[in-house]
């Protein structure tokens, strides 16, 4: 499924991530959740653990504190190999995605699984933030000429516009790049999260920017889509209390659905740059406003002063606006007290 981004869609891709904990029937129970909940797409990450971290890296701190006993190896190496999917359950993936009415993503770590991603096919390369640095990584990418959605967690401006001129000149166009900012801390304590960092982004001349959020609740990726994301990303998950490194920075699927309707409610409410009377509000003029009205009953003839005309509710006369081309006119009729003054 290929859904244009522009000012009134916000592209909103539920990452379920490894949050499947190396299980198919869990990834094809969390396709199911987040095209019930409305996300445009739904992202895994394909990845060969041997390929992507050698036995002596060590998990982050947030992946000790999260994993529980059932990932009690400290490497990332024995933690990973627990989360990886089988080659062939990503064309299994993709296939559920179709039948759900889902458009299927996942990001590749490795040379092997961009190979595999090509194959399946996806309507987007999802660079993640800790490949933004990797230089023949970000050749490959570039080189299959598709569009591209970049994270840039960890990341000052230079890393990011040293990885998009090599995936440019590997032959992907800016316009095809989407920047999402990003923090990688999970979850993102609100002090760092500095969404107008999505302002900066976009002097990159890139297709669009958005947002990646590893904040606990909603309220932070509802507020970049009305800072101008065109892009958000959310981790969710079937259960917060799985043992995992993602688990608890994600939301549940009725949070994702509330996420996903939040949007979409900010989507409408930003319309355009024009102000103008809407028409749910047009009907409230002749009520709020008010008009010139006779302070006491007036004769015909008699001069119109400021002894003996007001402003008062309804809207549907003359608007005070016009008061002082009122003022000093004879009255062309007789007024009872707050009585519309006609001229």
């Amino acid at each position: 499924m290929t859904e244009r981004m522009n000012k009134q869609h916000t592209l909103i891709i539920a990452e379920a991530g490894v949050n499947h904990n190396g299980s198919l029937a869990t990834a094809i129970e969390m396709v199911k959740a987040a095209a019930a909940a409305g996300a445009d797409f739904v992202k895994f990450q394909t990845f060969k653990a041997e390929n992507l971290v050698s036995v002596s890296a060590r998990k982050a701190e947030y992946q000790i504190a999260n994993c529980g006993d059932d990932y009690d190896d400290n490497t990332q190496l024995g933690m990973l190999r627990k989360l990886e999917l089988d080659s062939d359950d990503f064309a299994a993936l993709s296939e559920e995605c179709r039948k759900a009415g889902i458009g299927f993503l996942s990001s590749p770590f490795d040379n092997e699984s961009i190979d595999l991603l090509a194959a399946i096919g996806q309507d987007y390369w999802k660079i993640p933030s800790g490949e933004i640095t990797n230089l023949p990584y970000l050749r490959r990418i570039g080189a299959l000429g598709g569009r591209v959605i970049m994270s840039t967690g960890m990341c000052c401006m230079d890393d990011i516009e040293a990885a998009v001129r090599i995936v440019e000149e590997a032959g992907t166009p800016r316009s095809q790049i989407y920047l999402l900012h990003c923090n990688t801390q999970y979850p993102t304590p609100m002090t760092d999260v500095n969404l107008r960092a999505m302002r900066a982004l976009e002097h990159l001349g890139c297709a669009g920017v958005g947002y990646s959020d590893h904040t606990e609740g909603i309220e932070v990726p509802v507020a970049a889509v009305a800072l101008g994301a065109e892009v958000i990303e959310k981790h969710f998950t079937l259960d917060r209390g799985m043992p995992g490194p993602d688990h608890k920075a994600s939301l549940e699927p009725q949070e994702l659905s509330a996420m996903v309707s939040s949007i979409r409610n900010i989507e409408l409410a930003l319309g355009s740059a024009d102000k103008c009377v809407s028409t749910s509000e047009s009907a409230n003029r002749a009520v709020a406003r008010k008009s010139i009205v006779a302070l006491c009953d007036i004769p015909e003839g008699e001069i119109l002063t400021e002894k003996n005309i007001t402003v008062k509710r309804p809207g549907s006369g003359l608007s005070p606006m016009l008061w002082d081309s009122v003022l000093g006119t004879k009255a062309v009729r007789s007024f009872s007290a707050d009585e519309l003054i006609e001229i």
